[in-house]
C-alpha cells in the first residue's frame, strides 16, 4: 500500500530492454490481467485470482520497455466514481488527501500524481480515466471504441468500456497510446484504423485555424468555479487562432439515463460468471441456488449489487422494451447528435467534470448524485468516441479539467488541441 492507497498489489514485471517506454514504470488498473500477479478488480470476490495470462495491453507496454510496478486500486468492477468502493479501501487524491481521486480508475490517476508511476493504464466505461485525470490533475485519454484491444480487461460493460492511458502530460499519454493502439486477433472489435499513428507527435500545440464547438448543455449545469476556468481556457485557445462555435447537443439530457441502463443491463449480465463455481469466493455447502447466492452475497459490495439488481431489472421479462429497449434508442440519438455538431466543428469542448472533487464520503450516501456527476463524460462513451482531459486550471487551489471530444479515430486531432491548453 501506498500513502494514497494508490497501488493494490506490489508487483515488479520486467519489460524489455529496449523500446519507445524504456526506463518508465507504469501503474495498470486491477481489472487488466497480469499473468502471474493477482487481479481483483476491487472486489472481495476475486481476492486469490491470479490470471495466467496477460492482457494484450500489458503484453505491449512490457515490448515497448516500460516495467509494470503495480495493480492500481478501482472502484469495485468499474462501478463508481471515487474509488470509494474499493474492498481495499478508499483511494486518496494526492492534491488533497480529504479529497476523493475520482474513479474508477483513482488508483492509475493517483499513482501517476503522486509520482507513484511515470505513466498507468485505466478503463474507461463512462469516464472512468477522463474523471480522475480531472481531479487528480493528470492527462486521461479514452479511445475510440476498437482502437485498444480489450482483452485481458475483465469485462464491466463491453459496448462502453476501452482501456485508456494517464500521464503528466499530453505528449507522454500519447506516447502510451502509440504503444497499446492496434488491431488485436484476440478481440474482434478492433480496427486497423489509427494504429500506426503517431500520437505523440501530435502534441505540437499548433492549433491556428482549429474550429472548437461548445455544446451549450455541457457548460451550463457545471459549477460557477468550473466554468471560470473553462471560459478562460477557451479564451486563451482563441487568442492563439482558434475559431469557437456554440453547437447543442439536446440529446444529453437523457444520456446519464440510457448509460445507467445499458451499463447495468451488461453488467448483471457480465458478472453472472462470479458465482463461486466459475470464478470468485465459493459459496460453501448447500443445493446450487443456496451455495451460489451465498458466493455472491459475501464476494460483491453494495454498489455492485445495487446495479445487478437494476440491470436485471431492466432485461426482465415485461420490462425490456420499456427500459433497455428505450435505452438504446436514446443511444442512438446521442450518436446521430454527436455526428452533426461534429459537421460543424473539428473538435468539441466542455468541462471534464462538473463539480470539483468532493470530500470523501461525501457523496456515498446519495447515488443519485453521484451518476449525475458523470453527465460530461457517458456520452462519449455512449457515442464511441475519443476524449481526452487535460489540466486546464485550478479552483479553489483544486485541479479543473477540460474535455476534447473528436471525430472516431480523431485521436490526432484531441490530442493537438489538449497540448495547446497545456502550454
Amino acid at each position: 500500500m501506498t500513502d494514497y492507497n494508490a497501488i493494490v498489489t506490489e508487483a515488479t514485471i520486467e519489460g524489455a530492454d529496449e523500446g519507445p517506454l524504456a526506463e518508465k514504470t507504469i501503474a495498470v488498473k486491477d481489472n487488466i490481467s497480469t499473468e502471474g500477479v493477482r487481479t481483483t478488480c476491487g472486489s472481495a470476490m476475486l481476492e486469490g485470482y491470479v490470471p495466467p495470462y496477460d492482457a494484450t495491453v500489458v503484453e505491449r507496454v512490457r515490448d515497448a520497455g516500460a516495467t509494470v510496478v503495480g495493480k492500481a486500486n478501482m472502484d469495485e468492477f468499474g462501478m463508481g466514481g471515487t474509488t470509494e468502493t474499493s474492498a481495499w479501501g478508499a483511494t486518496k487524491n494526492p492534491v488533497d488527501p480529504e479529497r476523493v481521486p475520482g474513479g474508477s480508475s483513482g488508483g492509475s490517476a493517483a499513482a501517476v500524481a503522486a509520482g507513484r508511476a511515470d505513466l498507468a493504464l485505466g478503463s474507461d466505461t463512462g469516464g472512468s480515466v477522463r474523471n480522475p485525470a480531472a481531479f487528480c490533475g493528470v492527462v486521461g485519454i479514452k479511445p475510440t471504441y476498437g482502437l485498444v484491444s480489450r482483452y485481458g480487461l475483465v469485462a464491466y460493460a463491453n459496448s462502453l468500456e476501452q482501456i485508456g492511458p494517464l500521464a503528466p502530460t499530453v505528449e507522454e499519454a500519447a506516447e502510451l497510446l502509440s504503444v497499446i493502439a492496434g488491431p488485436d486477433e484476440n478481440d474482434g472489435t478492433t480496427r486497423d484504423a489509427g494504429a500506426d499513428a503517431d500520437y505523440a507527435a501530435a502534441a505540437d500545440g499548433d492549433v491556428d485555424g482549429l474550429t472548437v464547438g461548445v455544446p451549450t448543455e455541457l457548460v451550463e449545469g457545471a459549477h460557477g468555479a468550473v466554468v471560470t476556468v473553462f471560459e478562460s481556457a477557451l479564451a486563451d485557445l482563441e487568442s492563439r487562432g482558434v475559431d469557437t462555435v456554440e453547437v447543442s447537443l439536446p440529446s444529453v439530457d437523457h444520456a446519464v439515463q440510457a448509460y445507467y441502463v445499458i451499463a447495468m443491463s451488461e453488467a448483471s449480465s457480465n458478472l453472472a460468471r462470479f458465482d463461486g463455481v466459475r470464478y470468485g469466493v465459493s459459496g460453501g455447502e448447500g443445493d446450487w441456488n443456496e451455495s451460489f447466492a451465498r458466493a455472491r452475497e459475501d464476494g460483491f459490495g453494495p454498489e455492485v449489487k445495487r446495479r445487478i439488481l437494476l440491470g436485471t431489472y431492466a432485461l426482465s421479462a415485461g420490462y425490456h422494451d420499456k427500459y433497455y429497449k428505450k435505452a438504446q434508442d436514446a443511444r442512438a440519438w446521442v450518436k446521430r447528435d454527436f455526428d452533426e455538431a461534429l459537421a460543424e466543428a473539428d473538435v468539441l469542448a466542455t468541462p471534464t467534470m462538473p463539480v470539483l472533487p468532493p470530500k470523501r464520503g461525501e457523496s456515498l450516501e446519495d447515488p443519485l448524485s453521484l451518476y449525475l456527476m458523470d453527465a460530461n463524460t457517458v456520452p462519449v462513451n455512449l457515442a464511441n468516441l475519443p476524449a481526452i482531459s487535460v489540466p486546464a486550471g485550478e479552483a479553489d487551489g483544486l485541479p479543473v479539467g477540460m474535455q476534447f471530444v473528436g471525430p472516431k479515430f480523431g485521436e490526432e486531432t484531441i490530442v493537438r488541441a489538449a497540448s495547446a491548453v497545456e502550454e
